[in-house]
């Protein structure tokens, strides 16, 4: 049964951008506040994740986070917890507070997502590449259990340099797997530099189209343009479906953006006034 969004409304956008805002902010204190994080990764996917979960695309329920019907959003790029968590606590998964908990011990706010210890969680990510896999396990077995449920999967552009994303993008597309939903995160750089000095972003559009998934591009900031293709994403049906979404790593924070260092480096108190000064 295909599933169609209406369109956003200019105040359902703004309310979103104000929540993607509010969000930002979160990611900065909780990162700052544990001292280590992965705040830049965390800041590209923002608009990603609020299009998503309060766009009208995921279906859940925080009173049930095993509803069998619900909609599966895997981060493979599980460095990113930060603003998974942010999401989470803000949709209602569990209170806001326990934000300030992130990486300490005893919390379940773990460096990378443990699905185990947290609602909400699809999957323990963190070892790279293996999200498409289990994306596409969830796809799959919604077919066998005959369910409606779709799968998004984000993943990053340098993670996408791990041989078993390929593997997993080729049976999806050999399964013409319609549930399952890539969104690629391209902020262009990865730990240790820029990922054009590993592979060529430029070539991802028709590799992922060599391998048979629907392909479309996107400004990842953008609320509009990214809640429209991924209506479409959602809707279509014939085969897997990837979203290149062009990002800034570090977004919103000018200090940080496009800046690799900052990958896995937390803002230093001292300088978290400036953070949410740009912030807004």
């Amino acid at each position: 049964m295909t599933r169609v969004q209406p369109s956003l409304s200019p105040a359902e956008l703004d309310r979103l951008a104000q929540l993607a805002r509010q969000l930002r902010r979160e990611v900065v204190l909780m990162t700052t506040e544990a001292g280590s994080g992965h705040p830049s990764s965390s800041l590209s996917a923002v608009e990603i994740l609020v299009t998503l979960y309060w766009g009208g695309i995921l279906r859940y329920d925080p009173g049930r986070p095993d509803w069998p019907e619900r909609d599966r959003f895997v981060l493979s790029k599980g460095h990113a917890a930060p603003i998974l968590y942010a999401v989470l606590a803000y949709a209602g998964y569990f209170p806001r507070e326990e934000l300030r908990g992130l990486r300490r011990l005893g919390s379940p706010l773990e460096g990378h997502p443990n699905m185990r210890r947290l609602p909400g969680v699809e999957a323990s990510t963190g070892s790279l590449g293996q999200g498409l896999s289990i994306g596409l396990g969830h796809a799959l077995a919604a077919r066998l259990d005959g369910r409606n449920y779709h799968v998004y999967v984000l993943l990053g552009d340098g993670e996408i340099q791990e041989g078993q994303v390929w593997e997993a993008a080729m049976t999806a597309a050999h399964q013409r797997v319609g549930n399952l939903v890539a969104i690629v995160d391209h902020n262009r750089f990865q730990q240790t530099g820029a990922v054009a000095r590993v592979t060529d972003p430029l070539a991802f559009p028709a590799k992922w189209s060599a391998f048979g998934w629907k392909v479309e591009e996107v400004d990842g900031h953008d609320l509009l343009a990214l809640h429209q293709v991924l209506r479409f994403a959602t809707a279509f049906e014939d085969g897997p479906f990837v979203v290149i979404a062009h990002t800034i790593k570090g977004k919103g924070v000018r200090f940080m953006e496009q800046d690799f260092t900052w990958h896995g480096r937390a803002v230093p108190r001292d300088r978290v006034q400036q953070a949410m000064e740009e912030l807004g």
